[in-house]
Order: structure tokens, then sequence, then C-alpha cells
């Protein structure tokens, strides 16, 4: 398939409970400093959040968001492309106030009437990610009928409240949410479909940094699951997923670019080794 340059999004958490980099960053100087290092690895745009999504994690007050996230987004806004990663709309309007030019929202605007009316005023890009219920419960017992089908229902049906709340289409992405109330399984069946979330014709980010389901198939934990993260982004770019969301930026943009040199090179044009028998 035809497909564009994958972006790669940093991961920057000022939080002291995200589930792999949480106590890390909370200074915003060390955050400042490490979102200019992911920028100097190949990130195309930093996603920065105050607020933990883990599974079981507590949500946080507006003003103590704001405390953790405003400072940083003014210092990275001079050098980067910053994404806010929030559901509250006051912490949206002053990150944007202070140069955020993407909003990412885990709620896909359900979380806070005022949001959609916020970002659509700003002219801002917007992520709108699935998730099944709410972080302090969203992994207990995930169930679909078919996962694929019925997140793709979902996130159209919120791209369309999006567009009728006044935010230009173009600006509209979409996040299957990978980890976010799913199994495993579902997670994997959502990767093998990014195509189909390409074909809506929105921008689509995927998300599988160090994320449980790839410790399901060798038990490792948060810090050894690379290989599996680079495994998962190299498939989402193949199927056309216009960024991914890391923290391991250095090794993802290796791999991407690397996917895309081989790609170039095949006389064929589409990427598929051939069999001299």
């Amino acid at each position: 398939m035809t497909r564009g340059e994958t972006r790669v999004m940093g991961i920057v958490n000022v939080t002291p409970d995200s589930f792999s980099d949480g106590g890390l960053y909370l200074d915003p100087e060390e955050a400042v400093s490490h979102g200019l290092e992911l920028l100097d690895e190949g990130a195309d745009l930093v996603d920065l959040g105050g607020e933990s999504t883990r599974p079981g994690a507590e949500p946080v007050a507006p003003e103590e968001e704001l405390r953790r996230v405003t400072p940083v987004v003014e210092r990275l806004a001079e050098r980067a492309t910053v994404s806010i990663d929030t559901s509250k709309a006051v912490v949206a309007e002053a990150a944007i106030g202070a140069g955020a030019a993407m909003v990412n929202d885990v709620t896909a605007l359900r979380g806070d009437p005022e949001m959609a009316a916020t970002c659509a005023e700003a002219g801002v890009e917007v992520v709108l990610m699935h998730m099944l219920g709410e972080p302090r419960t969203m992994q207990e017992d995930p169930a679909y009928g078919d996962v694929v089908d019925e997140v793709l229902e979902f996130l159209l049906e919120r791209a369309r409240v999006a567009e009728e709340a006044g935010i230009a289409r173009e600006r509209i992405w979409i996040d299957p949410g990978i980890g976010f109330g799913k199994t495993a399984e579902h997670n994997f069946a959502l990767l093998a479909a990014t195509d189909r979330f390409v074909e809506t014709g929105f921008r689509v980010l995927v998300g599988p940094s160090r994320k449980r389901f790839i410790g399901s198939l060798d038990g490792s934990g948060e810090a050894e699951r690379l290989g599996g993260t680079v495994a998962a982004c190299l498939v989402a770019a193949e199927k056309g997923a216009s960024a991914v969301r890391v923290h391991d930026v250095a090794p993802v943009f290796q791999a991407l670019a690397l996917e895309r040199e081989i790609s170039a090179a095949d006389p064929r044009g589409d990427g598929t080794a051939t069999s001299s028998g």
C-alpha cells in the first residue's frame, strides 16, 4: 500500500504514577531536558501529560495538572510541536495559550463538555482516542463482540461530534487506544487492522509503547519491552499510521528510517520480498 512517512511522538509524563516513567520528570527542568533529548533522538513532536491514565489511576485536580504541565509547555513549545495529553478543557486552554499545537484526549472529547469548543476555537489538532470505561476500571474484564468494528464505529462517531463542534476534519486524528480497556488479543487485532482506521481518511496515531500486551508474550516487564514496541510501531507504520507514540524515540526512529530505506530500494515499490525459487 502507498503511505506517507510515519512521525514519532515522544512521551514526557510529569506525573508521579504513570505506568512506565512515573516520577522521573516531575521537576520542570528535568521534563524540559527530557523533551529536548527526545527531539534530538528524532521525535517530530512531544506529548506532555500531567495526569496518569494507566490502569487503576486516580484522577488529578485541574489545578495540580496545570501546575505540572504549564511551565514545561512554555519551554518546550519554543523548540518543539507540543501535544498536551489531557481531558480537561481548562488544562487544554492553558496549554494552548502556552504554545501547545495539539490536544490528545483519551476520552475523545467526552470527559469535559467544554473540550470540543475549546479545541475548535483555538484551531488546534485533536486526537480522539478509544477507551473502554475509565482508567480506574478499564482493565476489569474488557469485552467486545468485534473489537475492530466497535472501536472504529466509536471513533467515527466521535469524529462526527468533533466536526459538528467546529473542529476541522483535517485537524482530527483517531487513536484505537492500545491498552485502554483491551486484552492482549484485542490489541493484536487492532494493530493488525491499522489500515482499516487509515482508510477512514483521518490521520491515525498508535501508542503501543512498553504496554502490557507485549509482556503477555514472554512475561517481560515494562523496561524489557523495547523489541515488542519497535515491532508494533513497524506494523503500524507499514499499515499507514501517521504517527506512533513512544517512550524510546531513538530505536523507533532508527527502525522506521531503515524500513523506509528498504521499501524505497524495492524495485517494485511495494516493499514485498521476492523469491527466486
